[in-house]
């Protein structure tokens, strides 16, 4: 009998972080994206910030990479900007659903990958060209995910306080009609 016990509680804890609808942690990437429009992905909060869509390309970048690792390119790297964070275009409905996209069949290729493997021995060890296991890069990418999920949550409300996602005018003082109401309804 071989043993993979970690292997699919790895899987478990990707696939919930992506696409649950019970995260111990709060709303899923998947679930923070819904209701992004193609304005709001586009935009950053300030000039120094990334914007949503370019965190989606990140998330999407990073999971090809353990794709890569796991198929054992030891070249494969992610070192410039635009490999990282992508040098995206204005973003319309086309773009932003092809990025959604891309997010989509990576978290697949990832988890299909991960399939493959008939035992958790892989687990221990080194990602080829790095000087970690994969048990740390797999759980690296939930945690990436966590991270980013909060990350563009944030992003998402600041932006609705400053009017991206809504057409009516703000009737406080604050920028939104919804004050303290806006955190249970929104």
């Amino acid at each position: 009998m071989v043993q993979n016990d970690e292997l699919i509680r790895i899987i478990d804890l990707l696939n919930t972080t992506y696409e649950g609808e019970e995260a111990w942690h709060g709303p899923s990437v998947v679930e923070v994206l819904r209701g992004v429009t193609p304005d709001m992905a586009g935009r950053r909060v300030t000039p120094n910030t990334h914007s949503i869509a370019e965190l989606v390309f990140h998330m999407t970048s990073w999971r090809i990479f353990c794709v890569k690792k796991m198929q054992g390119d030891k070249d494969f790297d992610i070192k410039s900007p635009e490999k990282n964070f992508g040098s995206l275009p204005q973003m319309d409905e086309f773009e932003w659903e092809a990025l959604q996209m891309e997010l989509s069949l990576s978290q697949e290729e990832l988890v299909n990958e991960l399939d493959k493997r008939d035992d958790d021995e892989f687990l221990e060890d080194i990602v080829p060209g790095r000087d970690y296991t994969y048990y740390d890069m797999l759980h690296g990418i939930i945690h990436h995910d966590t991270y980013h999920a909060g990350q563009i949550s944030l992003i998402k409300k600041a932006l609705f306080f400053k009017g991206a996602g809504r057409s009516e005018e703000p009737e406080d003082q604050y920028g939104s009609r919804y004050a303290d109401d806006y955190d249970d309804n929104y």
